[in-house]
């Protein structure tokens, strides 16, 4: 006998993109931010330390003083006339730009954080309502690590997990030597040198840092920050004393890959290299850790030093140029798809 099939008739393929991005709290309050941070620092990717001593530490000690220091900077960067974070405003201009340009190709672009609102499962859940059954997911990394890209992934997995009609999923890994982005960043730096009307002594690159254990166990990601620097610095004819490598954020006691900015910048205040001009190549749009940490923080501590002159370049954020590299990548990793 025939099976009587009551289900409804499946929508016309489509294909989706997720543009994947860290996260941020709601509000630039401590409630928000406390919520936020629990969730980022309870992920085993994020702190790889043994939970039985990594929770006790964060719900004893971090979370009861953390939170309130951390909405204060918050609160220096955000937007209160849209009621929403930097990074939030450029995930969804990033996602709206890129939907525009492949619409044509009945593919449909959307946006999401590993943590806090805005979640990876719900927005694959979205994307499959809209008759997607193959997505490409982008973690807007970079340079791979397992503390940002791996933790977005695995939240998506997560969610496949427990999906009855899973979608065809395609990852990309990294892009921190692809041509189309050190184009992107090569032309940002030169577009923002052009408007000084002085000349820097050292161009600095400064990278989220990872604790050095993170890279004793093989994450790549130092690895790839600095091939990325590289390529910028021989794009743009620089000899190596007038290009550093740094990395920032740094949290907790234990080492952490080195040179550290903080102390990079004041040691070259200090050696009479006054004048810097600072970029985040590991940062896909502008955030706590670019406008606050290093606008802010940064450009405070090297003037202190005896800096002189201090000019921080934006992320590529949602900007033709690094549109148009998102658009590259994207598409290359469409191929066979479309």
């Amino acid at each position: 006998m025939p099976v009587n099939d009551t289900h409804p008739p499946l929508k016309s393929p489509r294909t989706g993109v997720l543009l994947i991005s860290l996260g941020t709290p709601e509000r630039p309050d401590a409630s928000a931010v406390r919520s936020f941070l629990q969730e980022f620092l309870s992920d085993p990717r994020v702190v790889e330390l043994p939970r039985l001593l990594w929770l006790p530490l964060l719900h004893g000690l971090i979370l009861p003083f953390r939170p309130k220091r951390s909405a204060k900077a918050y609160a220096k960067i955000w937007n209160y006339d849209t009621g929403e974070s930097p990074l939030k405003m450029t995930a969804v201009a990033q996602a709206q730009d890129l939907n525009a340009r492949l619409s044509n190709d009945d593919i449909i672009v959307d946006w999401a954080f590993t943590y806090g609102s805005t979640s990876i499962k719900g927005q694959i859940e979205q994307l499959q309502s809209l008759g997607c059954r193959r997505i490409l997911l982008m973690a807007l990394y970079p340079q791979y690590s397992a503390t940002t890209t791996a933790a977005a992934y695995d939240k998506a997995y997560k969610a496949l997990t427990q999906m009855r009609v899973q979608p065809a999923v395609r990852t990309i890994h990294n892009y921190h030597d692809h041509p189309a982005y050190i184009e992107a960043l090569s032309n940002s730096l030169r577009d923002g040198l052009q408007q000084l009307n002085w000349e820097p002594d050292v161009i600095v690159a400064s990278y989220h840092g990872i604790p050095q254990r993170s890279f004793n166990k093989g994450d790549p990601y130092p690895c790839h920050a600095r091939k990325t620097s590289r390529l910028v610095r021989e794009a743009l004819e620089l000899s190596e004393d007038k290009f550093a490598t740094v990395f920032q954020s740094r949290f907790g006691k234990a080492e952490w890959v080195r040179p550290y900015a903080e102390e990079t910048l004041n040691e070259l205040a200090k050696s009479g290299k006054r004048k810097v001009v600072i970029f985040a190549p590991a940062f896909s749009g502008d955030c706590l850790e670019t406008l606050e940490e290093i606008d802010i923080g940064l450009r405070s501590s090297f003037m202190e030093a005896g800096g002189t002159h201090f000019h921080y370049i934006n992320c590529l954020n949602a900007s033709k140029l690094g549109m148009d590299m998102l658009e590259t990548i994207v598409q290359e990793n469409l191929e066979g798809w479309k």
